[in-house]
């Protein structure tokens, strides 16, 4: 992917990279300006040339069921805690579905996941019920882990979804372990760990691309490349351009793709779930994707124009899932049904979430280990 132009200016020393006094600096500007995937690169942009298959209409009219879930659900989660009726830290992916969608729908019943505390679409992608994610998050007892987990720690075994995770990049390894535990029970089971792009410049990353390459462990590295780490530009802390390019030092197949086109993310999840299956070791996949809400709820937005959330709007995951569809002769008409049911289904969910008990004072005690 080739730098693009009018990048933000740089402060270097206390310069700013518009105007260098010296052919040295000037060289160490260019290098800062031109460092990592901008804001204003589009996802269709990404490097990886993919064969990808054309999905059967019936499969892309339930993801787009899905992702609309999703979408609806996120807003209404803010909208909560806007009102005051979720405690602590949350963040959405909106913006992200096509990711969660799509690789989801490309793995079978069995397969493990872990996410990043960005995790609620994950979760409703790998199956749980929108009323009981709400719950959870509200800290109800109907929740999946009886309102203990909250938005920050969405866990559901039954479902696959083994840890979302409030530190940065502490549900890899835990992906590791699991893809160790079926390579050494002889299954053909994988895993999947998601994470943002601020990940990659943690060690324990690292470690575990060795390790997982080392013994080529049945695991998809999928980064939700949406170029923020919280509310800082990637181009500000990635010293190389393309991040999908680390983990080839590690000797691993990687692909960087399109992560807002549901079609995109699930051909390279297939491909990379085929190799883990066969023996051939891990895959990194990074997902090129916007964050379209802020980095949590409440958040001002402060560190980014309106005209570049604008910009990326216009490819978003249901807007590029939508046009598929028409373009295969889905009419407005069924696609306004889905809308309207699936409207109706997350505010069955929030009013399940906001009837939901409190937990009883003695869960304080419980499922706790000494």
């Amino acid at each position: 992917m080739k730098p693009v132009e009018n990048e933000p200016n740089v402060e270097i020393s206390g310069k700013s990279a518009a105007a260098p006094n010296s052919e040295a600096e000037a060289e160490t500007v260019e290098s800062a300006v031109s460092a990592s995937i901008s804001t204003e690169v589009l996802p269709s942009d990404s490097a990886t040339e993919l064969d990808v298959p054309a999905l059967p209409t019936e499969m892309l009219l339930e993801m787009y069921r899905k992702a609309l879930a999703i979408r609806l659900m996120e807003r209404a989660l803010l909208a909560a805690a806007e009102e005051g009726q979720i405690g602590g830290a949350m963040h959405t992916a909106i913006g992200h579905e096509a990711n969660a969608v799509g690789a989801a729908n490309a793995l079978r019943k069995g397969d493990y996941v872990t996410c990043t505390y960005r995790g609620h679409h994950h979760g409703l992608a790998w199956g749980m019920d929108p009323g009981r994610a709400i719950a959870e998050v509200m800290g109800r007892s109907d929740g999946f882990a009886k309102g203990k987990g909250g938005s920050m720690h969405f866990v559901s075994p039954e479902n696959g979804m083994m840890g979302a995770n409030g530190i940065v990049a502490a549900q890899v390894p835990h992906a590791a372990g699991l893809a160790l535990a079926s390579h050494l029970r002889g299954e053909d089971t994988v895993a999947i760990t998601f994470f943002g792009d601020g990940a990659l410049f943690q060690g324990v990353m690292h470690e575990t691309f060795n390790m997982a390459a080392k013994w080529k462990l049945p695991l998809i590295f999928y980064c939700e490349n949406n170029r923020y780490s919280e509310m800082t530009p990637i181009w500000r802390t990635s010293s190389i351009e393309d991040i999908f390019l680390f983990p080839r030092a590690y000797g691993m197949e990687t692909m960087q793709i399109d992560g807002n086109d549901v079609e995109v993310v699930h051909a390279a999840v297939s491909k990379a779930a085929e190799r883990a299956r066969c023996g051939a070791g891990p895959t990194f996949i990074e997902g090129i994707t916007y964050r379209l809400a802020g980095h949590m709820a409440g958040d001002l937005e402060t560190y980014r124009p309106a005209e570049e959330v604008e910009k990326q709007e216009a490819y978003e995951p249901l807007t590029v899932l939508r046009q598929k569809l028409t373009a295969r002769g889905v009419d407005e008409a069924s696609i306004a049904v889905i809308d309207e049911e699936v409207d109706e289904m997350i505010e069955d969910a929030v009013d399940f979430a906001e009837e939901s008990p409190w937990p009883d004072a003695a869960e304080t005690y419980r499922d706790v280990y000494v």
